[in-house]
Parts: structure tokens; C-alpha cells; sequence
């Protein structure tokens, strides 16, 4: 790891072109994501995290940390693009030893059914809701979620006349994050890969476009921050809060979240979350950029 302060000068960084293609991680202080030198992966930030959190999260899982600013220098310029580097990536580490580890150390919970329907789809004259309905998970993102969601949005890609589109949680979060318990349930990460890139929710909520608005409410984590982050329009209640814990299991974020979270909020913010695993309460997120509005 590269750690630099302002009084370092750039050619202090060694050769620019060779730390690019280096898997080391480049870590700006006390400056903040506009001054940051063209290299740095990440900055520190008062209130968010310090240089010790993320050097903890590097230390504990190396080879999760150099893969996400990796993937993050990268800049796609579209979304499908981004989607298909970042998936690459994840099926990558699912294999590794970081997240052997990680899932190892966390037993598969087995036998938490559903109360009804994982999401409710509601069409009321051109408005469609869209209401994620496990909340005694905190709506944990199950394959059976992530499909009937799918069936939601494309019920709205393929009918014009749906000019409104809601996209929100029961209960006391919005989203938690995917579900822990389904994780590394494929054997075949290359197939995993494929997969991932059919179903993904990310591509279909840029499909919807401006018709769609997330509202987020309580702790919300990883796929939970993520997705919302692909809506033209983001509301939070003042209970949300963000969260991104998928390098400290070895993993990146793979819901789309290098591409949608950084549009938002820029790549060293981006990597500050993720290399951290902070959270930050609705105030920041929408002085960053992640959230749009505030709505009590």
C-alpha cells in the first residue's frame, strides 16, 4: 500500500503508468476527493473513516482490497460495460481463499421461510409499485426476490404506459444486503458470471430510467445501497444509512455498485466505503451525492 500527504510531490509516486497496472492500493490523507493526486485510490475523510480502518480492512483481506481499486481506475463509460467488468471480478474472488475463509467463519442458516410473496407488484392506473416483502430479514436480496423483482421491472421496460415507477421495502430496512445464507450456493463461478449478468436488477432499473424512484429507509448494506443508487431519483427517510461490507468477506461490491455508487459519489468515495466498511447516515449520503432528497 502507497500512503500519501500533501506536502508529497507527484513525482513522489514513482512511475505513474506502472502504479496503475500495479494491484497496490493508493491511499490519499488529509485531502479531500478533489484534491486527491490523479493516482490515489481512495481518501481518508474526517467523520467517515481513517487511515487505520482501511489499512485493517487491507490487511485482513489483500487480495478483496487491490481487486475493487483495480476494478474501480477503470472508468466504464457505460453501465452494461461496467456491469460486465465488475461481475468478471466478483466470480473471480468467489473462488478465492479470502471468501473461503469468510464463509467458513458464518454457518448457512437454513429454514427462514417467506411470509407471501418476496416483492409485491402493484399497478394502480400508470403508477407500478414495487415492494420488497421479506422484512423479517430487513429484506435480504434471495434469488426469489431478485426474480420476482426482475418480473417487476420488466413489466415496466415493456409497457410505455407505466410512467411512474416505486421502487421501496417493508419494515425496518430498505434492503439489507443480498441474503448471506445464498451466498457461494454456485459451485462454477464462470457460470456464476453468466448468471449474474442475466439477472441483473442494476441494468434493469438504467433501463426504467427517469420513471423510477427508490426510497430508502433504515440500515441498508451493500446490494441495499447499490441498487437504489442505479434510480434517477433516490428519497431517504433521516433513519437510512449506507454501508458496504463486501470486501471485508473477500468479495467486491457485485450488484452493480462500482458502476451505480460510483456515477454518484466518484470512485474515492466509492472505495472509501468499501475499503472502511463505514457507515454514513443520510446527512452524508446526501451531501455526497448518493441520495437526492431527504423526506423525514
Amino acid at each position: 500500500m502507497v500512503v500519501t500527504r500533501p506536502d508529497d510531490a507527484p513525482s513522489d509516486l514513482g512511475l505513474p503508468d506502472l502504479l496503475h497496472s500495479l494491484p497496490c492500493v493508493i491511499v490519499a490523507v488529509e485531502r479531500s476527493p478533489d484534491q486527491a493526486p490523479a493516482l490515489a485510490d481512495v481518501t481518508t475523510e474526517d467523520g467517515v473513516a481513517s487511515l487505520d480502518d482501511i489499512l485493517s480492512t487491507v490487511e485482513r483481506n489483500p487480495v478483496a482490497a487491490m481487486s475493487l481499486v483495480l476494478r474501480l481506475r477503470e472508468a466504464s463509460t457505460t453501465i452494461g460495460r461496467g456491469l460486465v467488468a465488475e461481475s468478471a471480478v466478483y466470480s473471480l474472488l468467489l473462488s478465492g481463499d479470502e471468501f473461503r475463509a469468510w464463509r467458513a467463519s458464518r454457518p448457512v442458516r437454513r429454514g427462514r421461510p417467506d411470509m407471501g410473496s418476496a416483492v409485491f407488484v402493484e399497478r394502480n392506473g400508470n403508477r407500478l409499485d414495487l415492494v420488497l416483502n421479506r422484512p423479517q430479514v430487513r429484506n435480504a436480496l434471495s434469488r426469489d426476490m431478485r426474480d420476482a423483482l426482475l418480473e417487476g421491472l420488466t413489466l415496466a421496460m415493456s409497457d410505455s404506459s407505466i410512467t411512474e415507477v416505486v421502487l421501496r421495502g417493508q419494515g425496518e430496512s430498505f434492503c439489507s444486503g443480498g441474503d448471506l445464507d445464498e451466498f457461494a450456493t454456485f459451485t462454477d463461478p464462470a457460470s456464476a458470471h453468466i448468471v449474474r449478468l442475466i439477472t441483473s436488477i442494476g441494468r434493469a432499473i438504467g433501463i426504467v430510467g427517469p420513471r423510477l424512484v427508490a426510497h430508502v429507509h433504515g440500515p441498508c448494506a451493500g446490494s441495499g445501497v447499490e441498487l437504489p443508487a442505479f434510480a434517477s431519483q433516490v428519497e431517504a427517510r433521516s433513519t437510512f444509512s449506507a454501508r458496504l461490507p463486501e470486501v471485508s468477506m473477500g468479495l467486491i461490491p457485485g450488484a452493480g455498485g462500482t458502476v451505480s455508487i460510483t456515477r454518484r459519489i466518484g470512485r474515492h468515495r466509492m472505495a472509501l466505503l468499501a475499503l472502511s466498511g463505514a457507515s454514513i447516515n443520510a446527512d452524508i449520503a446526501l451531501r455526497w451525492g448518493l441520495v437526492d432528497r431527504i423526506v423525514g
